[in-house]
């Protein structure tokens, strides 16, 4: 039998050693989240519930999120061991350009409404971090803004072609005056999609104050108070708006878009050119015919064609449509650093990440954003020493299989 006895003080002390008490309520919260969906449940409780699922939520169904998101855990890796994995190396070259991780911040429309902070501090950590930021059309903070608030960071700007060329023309020589070098134009909306959360929730921009939002908004009492004490929250980049998202896409977007048009986007942007939202081979191939500098596999995050095809599973054979021709961007679904050293194996050049990025600042603002990028940067790395690899060079399609 064991023989029992009373414990020391000092054995006792040893066990009761409680984490140091954070004053700070965004510092405690951040620090309790090790992951995406961590981040993500804070970014719930914080946010009022239309903003949280106008970022959450997909078109119809949610079917193509769903996907994504499974076929990101179908992922099986095949790691090699005794490869020496104490110096590793997790930056890429994009579009000629190195970049610190391989990933960049996607284009998020209505940014502020996550958190008054808003594209300023998604730019800011985008320069701390070595990492590209795109800027939406739909931004609520302008051109010039987000230069003079990450004037170091490299910078892109989304651009959804208008029925009024002109004011495209425009936004484009504000772009490339305030240093933005490369051009994600999104091919993908001719419509909007219907978006079945932002519906039930009434969402419009920006936020009325119904009954049900001032229930809501009870219950989140620093949101409403940092939206109503900083400056409106407005489209940078066209005239104000008071609807629903898609009453905007449809009245403000032109369905005729075709390759003329694309063809006069190459011809006004002198800078580098990614098409956004490539869904096939074919469409793959006849973009960088007509001039595309790299193509992005994406369906929206599965916010306009519910059941479109899941970029990840696309990626293989547009790689072998196109081979060594023009860049081959992925996005959608993406919650893990593995999921991008994955997409990185099976043949993208670059990963982009929006929700990601979008709980952490409903979480915690700019910190909020600083903690996804701690997140994902150490899960990349984690995964990288665990395949055996030293590089993001070195990632190749035999690292991953699709179970």
């Amino acid at each position: 039998m064991t023989k029992r006895r009373l414990p020391r003080p000092g054995e006792v002390a040893q066990l009761l050693r409680p984490r140091p008490f954070v004053l700070d309520p965004t510092d405690r919260r951040l620090s309790a989240a090790h992951s995406i969906p961590d981040l993500r449940r804070l970014a719930r409780r914080r946010a009022p519930r239309a903003v949280f699922d106008y970022t959450d939520g997909a078109a119809e169904g949610e079917i193509s999120l769903r996907r994504a998101r499974r076929t990101f855990r179908n992922i099986e890796f095949h790691p090699h061991v005794l490869r020496g994995v104490a110096d590793l190396d997790t930056s890429t070259e994009i579009l000629g350009k190195r970049s610190a991780l391989p990933f960049a911040f996607a284009p998020t429309g209505f940014t502020r409404m996550m958190h008054h902070e808003g594209e300023r501090a998604v730019a800011a950590v985008a320069q701390q971090a070595g990492i590209p930021y795109a800027l939406s059309t739909m931004g609520t903070t302008s051109i010039e803004d987000v230069a003079l608030a990450a004037p170091d960071a490299r910078r892109w700007f989304q651009l959804y072609v208008w029925h009024d060329r002109g004011a495209g023309a425009e936004l484009m020589r504000r772009a490339r005056e305030a240093g933005y070098d490369t051009l994600l134009l999104t091919v993908d909306t001719p419509v909007g999609g219907a978006r079945m959360r932002d519906l039930r929730n009434g969402l419009t921009i920006p936020p009325r104050l119904s009954l049900s939002t001032f229930l809501d908004g009870a219950t989140h009492p620093s949101w409403w108070l940092d939206l109503l004490t900083t400056e409106p929250l407005t489209f940078a980049s066209l005239s104000s708006w008071d609807g629903t998202v898609a009453e905007l896409i449809n009245a403000m977007f032109d369905p005729g878009l075709d390759y003329d048009d694309l063809d006069w986007v190459r011809q006004s942007w002198p800078g580098k050119l990614v098409v956004k939202g490539i869904q096939s081979t074919e469409d793959a191939r006849d973009v960088v015919k007509h001039g595309a500098d790299a193509v992005l596999l994406s369906n929206h995050g599965g916010r306009q064609l519910d059941r479109a095809p899941t970029p990840l599973e696309l990626l293989p054979r547009v790689r072998d449509e196109i081979q060594e021709e023009a860049e081959i961007w992925l996005d959608g679904g993406i919650l893990s650093g593995a999921d991008i050293v994955a997409a990185i194996a099976r043949g993208a050049d670059a990963c982009l990440v929006g929700r990601a990025y979008l709980y952490g600042l409903m979480a915690g603002g700019e910190r909020g954003v600083r903690r996804a990028v701690d997140i994902l940067r150490t899960e990349i790395v984690r995964t990288m020493q665990l395949l055996g690899v030293r590089s993001a060079a070195e990632l190749r399609p035999s690292h991953v299989a699709l179970r």
